[in-house]
């Protein structure tokens, strides 16, 4: 396993819409074989979903919603090597698109991993839903075997078994396009009682490529009260990213 090169990335800047975090990075992470799967939606249909201090980003018109599959790896706090029995694991995230002060970033109605320990910092130390689940993420040849649980006590029941892979070469997605719109946000929120947080990431620009998708089964929107439409969603495909992390910031009050 390849070490991560963390002054490179913090150096690889000229990609971003707004400037790098200041104040020092707290943890590291790899995601690996991570595949966006994206459906659109009308605003309408997820605006009533999120906390009222949020505000849902559109594209043209469309809101969207994503289910994200990928396996982590090199998960571990600054200066803390990694441990192969919590620095690694599948997780599945359900997202979509919100601004808050013009800054365009991430709202998770849920994140599923197959790490109880993970699971259980991140719920105290970032305040997101995560949830834990039995998952497995197996690379066949070029394909991408993934199959998710729910098994966290108290939550809405909720499964995805899916095949994914890539199918064309990489790119990288040109300002202004949806690819863009999707892929470069580099913060997430959450709200906790009267008060948003707002968490900070860095990486390097996306290495995207096209990908086709094979479901069995997929419960993740749904358990949220979100009904995908019947149409095929827009897939990328993302082989590798490094990613840094800032500690969790609280902002202003509802």
């Amino acid at each position: 396993m390849q070490k991560m090169d963390t002054q490179k990335i913090l150096h690889d800047v000229g990609h971003r819409l707004y400037p790098i975090t200041k104040g020092p990075w707290v943890m590291t992470q790899v995601w690996n074989e991570l595949l966006f799967a994206h459906w659109p939606l009308q605003p309408e249909a997820l605006r009533s979903l999120l906390p009222p201090a949020l505000i849902l980003d559109t594209f043209e018109g469309e809101a969207w919603i994503g289910i994200v599959p990928f396996h982590m790896s090199q998960v571990h706090p600054r200066s803390i090597p990694s441990l192969p029995w919590i620095s690694q694991f599948p997780e599945l995230n359900v997202r979509t698109y919100v601004s808050v002060r013009g800054l365009p970033g991430v709202y998770f109605f849920s994140l599923d991993a197959a790490n109880p320990v993970a699971v259980a910092i991140a719920r105290t130390l970032f305040r997101l839903p995560y949830f834990n689940a039995t998952m497995h993420s197996q690379r066949l040849i070029d394909t991408i075997d993934y199959r998710s649980q729910r098994t966290h006590r108290g939550a809405p029941a909720a499964e995805f078994r899916v095949l994914y892979r890539p199918t064309t070469p990489i790119f990288y997605a040109e300002p202004g396009s949806l690819e863009h719109w999707f892929t470069e946000r580099y913060y997430l929120y959450t709200v906790a009682g009267n008060t948003i947080y707002q968490g900070d990431i860095h990486h390097g620009r996306w290495p995207l490529q096209q990908a086709e998708l094979e479901i069995t089964r997929n419960t993740m929107a749904s358990a949220h009260g979100i009904q995908l439409p019947d149409t095929a969603p827009l897939l990328h495909y993302a082989n590798l990213q490094e990613v840094l992390i800032w500690p969790l910031r609280r902002q202003a009050g509802l």
